[in-house]
């Protein structure tokens, strides 16, 4: 199974901590961060990247439940 990653542009600050943390599903491209794919697969990084974005720009999603951030 794999989950889909979005990024904000309007709430992304391009810190770099996703693309940092998970390098492999997140890209710094110009002033933002976007995934490298809409579907990843169903990885902790993934997950800790959205914990870490300070901005909260990262959204992962099961279907339609929201999966990271973690509450």
């Amino acid at each position: 199974m794999t989950w889909k990653a979005a990024i904000d542009g309007q709430q992304c600050m391009a810190s770099g901590m996703c693309a940092g943390i998970a390098p492999d599903l997140f890209v710094l491209d110009g002033p933002y961060a976007r995934p490298l794919h809409e579907e990843i697969p169903e990885e902790e990084s993934a997950l800790d990247a959205a914990d870490s974005c300070p901005a909260m720009a990262i959204l992962i999603r099961e279907g339609e439940t929201v999966v990271g951030p973690r509450p």
